[in-house]
């Protein structure tokens, strides 16, 4: 038997996620070696700082600030910086010298995805990235390789640890989001600036990446629509689980027909009330899970850390053994399938149920009222629940005391935004406390 040369492979980047990779391939190098049918050689690790301090205690001469030159005559390069910028033009270097690329960069890979994909094949070479969306979680391999001959319809996720570890304190513990979030940045689970994070931009990119590769469909990062968590109250939380749902920050990636009988498919991220029968539902604290709903496989849920340094790690390696094996068995890269090349629709053409919490007059007429406004846009009710808080004895009653949670039959988004609209403008209305859309019914 020929034995194969040494892998070399350059890490750029030593954070959490870096540092924990170079001590997987240092540590685990004989065992990796075994898998892959070759040696796999770390030839170096590109840092900004070689003396900044480090979770791992990695190899002094290992590490260098030069990343181009450590690019150069690596078979294998992985790509842990994150940002657009120099990761972008670092990959695209390594690409062009015939390099494998593994990479964890979800915010790279949602804006610059088609770009490095086209470079890769115009070598031959392969781009990696199951660490790009759900941590360890499995679910880039699955989505491109296992469920390519099916026809997947729906994909539910809960993608972004942080948000889900601030809804899940608000259900379970009854605190603020405010409240919540603090003890997210205290544990590490928020960065100082949680922007990315409650605001739904992480969510939405990755949102991207599953709609592309779900609908082999260029699903680009301006189509994702995206609504982040800082408008949910405890209040919505508290009432949702009485209602016999939670609160959860979905990442919705569907196959559907607009108004005008046009096939496309739809990428969105928005807070939403998931029934306490789904198996989101028991998603708890900072982990993610993806629910997968395929034409032949049927439901398909994908469960585990969507974050943390080792076990990123862990699908980071595996995208490195995945490389190391092609260069040893030979052949060109498999090159990115966007040929459906669907229609990405706009939110105004998705149907789901809503639950709008209203805030109306106490007085005879109203429901009426109400009942007519919803007549007119074509949206059905299911639900109705009236509540009428107490007053203090010898306090005069507020005419706006009474409120309404109205739940709905499947609505069209435009229809839903004309009655809200219509709503907010009713003389009966004192104002629209909230509008939750309901997922994960069947």
């Amino acid at each position: 038997m020929i034995e194969y040369r040494n892998l070399r492979i350059a890490l750029l980047g030593a954070g959490s996620v870096g540092a924990q990779v170079a001590d997987q391939l240092l540590t685990h190098a004989d065992e990796l070696a075994a898998r892959i049918g070759a040696g796999v050689e770390l030839t170096g690790i590109a840092v900004r700082d070689v003396d900044a301090p480090r979770d791992v205690e990695l190899p002094r001469e290992l590490l260098t600030t030069d990343a181009e030159s450590l690019i150069l005559g690596s078979d294998i390069v992985v790509e842990l910086m994150g940002g657009l910028e120099p990761a972008r033009t670092f990959i695209l270097q390594a690409l062009a010298s015939g390099a494998d690329v593994v990479t964890a960069n979800k915010a790279l890979m949602a804006t610059h995805g088609p770009e490095l994909f086209e470079a890769a094949g115009q070598v031959g070479a392969q781009l990696y990235y199951e660490a790009a969306v759900g941590g360890a979680i499995p679910i880039i391999r699955p989505l491109r390789d296992s469920l390519a001959g099916d026809r997947v319809e729906r994909i539910l996720g809960i993608v972004n640890g942080t948000t889900n570890f601030i809804l899940d304190r608000m259900d379970t513990r009854g605190e603020s989001l405010e409240q919540a979030l603090a003890i997210a940045g205290e544990l590490g689970y928020a960065e100082a600036d949680p922007t990315a994070d409650i605001e739904g931009y992480d969510a939405a990119q990755k949102a991207g990446i599953l709609a592309s590769l779900a609908f082999h469909t260029l699903v680009p990062i301006e189509s994702v629509h995206r609504e982040g968590i800082t408008g949910v109250t405890l209040d919505q939380v508290v009432a949702a689980r009485k209602a016999g749902y939670v609160v959860k920050l979905l990442a919705i990636c569907e196959r559907l027909s607009d108004a005008d009988g046009v096939d496309g498919v739809s990428a969105r991220v928005y807070p939403a009330l998931v029934p306490d029968t789904h198996p989101l539902a028991a998603v708890h604290g900072a982990n993610n899970a993806v629910f997968v709903e395929a034409e032949a496989a049927g439901p398909l849920m994908f469960y585990g850390a969507g974050a943390g340094g080792i076990q990123t790690a862990s699908a980071v390696l595996g995208d490195v053994v995945s490389a190391a094996r092609r260069h040893v068995v030979g052949g060109p890269g498999v090159a990115e399938s966007t040929h459906a090349d669907l229609p990405v629709l706009p939110i105004s053409s998705i149907t789901t149920r809503y639950q709008i919490t209203v805030e109306v007059l106490d007085e005879p007429g109203v429901l009426a009222a109400i009942a007519a406004v919803f007549l007119e846009h074509g949206v059905s009710v299911e639900t109705l629940e009236q509540t009428v808080p107490e007053t203090e004895p010898g306090s005069e009653p507020s005419a706006a005391a009474a409120t309404l949670v109205i739940g709905t039959h499947r609505a069209a988004e435009a229809d839903l935004a004309a009655t809200v609209a219509a709503l907010t403008s009713s003389s009966v209305v004192h104002r629209i406390a909230s509008v939750l859309r309901v997922e994960g019914l069947s």
